[in-house]
């Protein structure tokens, strides 16, 4: 029942003091004017004025003739100097108070007021003229910290003011025409901002307005500027190895950043390709490991910094390549010659430094033979244990000091006489084959000999 009677009242209140535009009489066409009503007199502290408010207080009335007061109001637009319009009507006189809250911050009224009965009017009261208050001002101090990764800070002084509720924060660009609201921090005692998302080395300009509890936004605050920190400086002088057996060795000038923390390094199958990140480095050279002869990839470095931030790599790419297999020798005669077989080639790659010859020997359809001989050092290889009516299929490889096999050389294949005495022919024809997919033949009945230890001729 208390709290019903106190909202009644507290609504009546409102009433009473801001006025009832819409069901308050308004003052007649034709007016009585009677000299006798009490004229409106202000108190002694009668007129307070905010940014947005003015408000009245005059002395009590008692004349019970009274029924109310019209409010005369005359705004800076008006044209005519002593034009002064009807505005508001206060409808009964036991109020003292009246409050306009349709003006303008920093700006000049007049106000006149005048009592009403029930059929006449009183005269008007003196012309008061009142100054609205200039839009709060906004913080006394901002400043930006720069030179962020991707973020700008700004810090200010609280405002003084308690009626301030909150800051507005307003950002802008050299490519933008007009100031962008970004942010309202809410909270007078607010004394920081952090923009974040920004691109590198950019700069942007900030500024700030308050709002106080009854929405009004202050004069902007002085600019600031944030620069953001820039990437790091891009890693040159990048190098990959084309000879080294199975590896490629990747170098590049040092970072001078003062922040530097590591590299990366990328890779890719084609200048173009996806490139994949496969290290992490303090240290401005890396060897990669491929077990691949003559593989050719592509590399990028970049830089990173302290704070995560990643140098442009995109323009700066390198080919590097593991060592090629030496060039095949060519078999330049084969021959058998009594009761041995004769075969030489030709040295065509100056890494080589001995040679692999692979023999197979066939009599009829089975029991196909294999032999492997390796560190051949001279360009001649002479079998001395030569059987009849026997197939002999040879292909010789070169070998670097790296250990790496050269491809297959063409295959040669001698037919020895059904006697079994073995006489001399002639120089035999190289009969020449595409390719050797394998160095052995499946049979029903195979034997493999290797004179020396076992060939591995993995990759060949």
């Amino acid at each position: 029942m208390k709290l019903s009677i106190l909202t009644t009242l507290c609504v009546a209140s409102l009433l009473l003091l801001s006025g009832c535009a819409e069901i308050a009489p308004k003052p007649k066409e034709k007016v009585v004017a009677d000299s006798t009503l009490p004229t409106i007199s202000l108190t002694k502290n009668g007129i307070i004025t905010d940014m947005k408010t003015v408000a009245f207080e005059w002395k009590s009335i008692t004349d019970p003739r009274v029924e109310g007061i019209y409010v005369y109001k005359k705004s800076p637009q008006d044209k005519a100097v002593n034009k002064f319009k009807y505005y508001d009507t206060v409808d009964t006189r036991y109020s003292t108070h009246y409050v306009d809250r349709a003006v303008k911050p920093n700006t000049k009224y007049s106000y006149t007021f005048r009592a009403f009965a029930k059929k006449s009017q009183g005269v008007n009261s003196k012309i008061f003229t009142v100054n609205t208050l200039p839009v709060l001002q906004s913080v006394s101090w901002i400043h930006s910290i720069t030179k962020l990764p991707r973020i700008a800070k700004i810090i200010w002084r609280p405002h003084a003011s308690k009626r301030v509720s909150a800051y507005i924060i307003e950002r802008k660009t050299f490519e933008d025409k007009e100031w962008h609201q970004i942010d309202e921090l809410k909270g007078r005692l607010n004394a920081e901002y952090i923009d974040t998302e920004l691109e590198d080395n950019h700069v942007y300009m900030y500024r700030i307005r308050v709002k106080t509890y009854d929405g009004i936004i202050s004069t902007p605050s002085q600019i600031v500027k944030s620069i953001t920190k820039p990437l790091p400086e891009s890693v040159t002088k990048i190098e990959a190895s084309t000879n080294l057996p199975k590896a490629i060795k990747i170098t590049w000038s040092p970072s001078m950043q003062r922040d530097f923390k590591r590299y990366y390094l990328y890779r890719a199958e084609s200048i173009n390709g996806l490139y994949k990140l496969i290290a992490k480095l303090y240290n401005n050279h890396f060897i990669d490991k491929i077990n691949k002869d003559g593989k050719t990839y592509f590399y990028k470095v970049s830089a990173l910094d302290k704070d995560g931030l990643e140098s442009e790599y995109d323009k700066n790419k390198v080919m590097g390549m593991t060592l090629a297999k030496p060039n095949a020798p060519t078999i330049i005669e084969s021959k058998p010659q009594g009761n041995k077989i004769e075969l030489k080639w030709k040295k065509n790659d100056p890494r080589t430094v001995s040679y692999i010859v692979v023999e197979k020997s066939k009599k009829g359809w089975f029991n196909e033979v294999s032999k492997v001989y390796k560190g051949v050092t001279k360009s001649l290889f002479i079998n001395t244990n030569v059987e009849a009516d026997t197939l002999y299929t040879y292909i010789v490889y070169s070998v670097d000091k790296n250990g790496i096999v050269s491809k297959p050389s063409i295959e040669v294949q001698i037919k020895t006489p059904e006697s079994q005495k073995i006489i001399s022919s002639p120089k035999t024809k190289i009969r020449q084959k595409e390719s050797v997919k394998t160095m052995s033949t499946k049979s029903s009945s195979k034997t493999t000999v290797a004179p020396t230890e076992e060939l591995d001729l993995n990759g060949l």
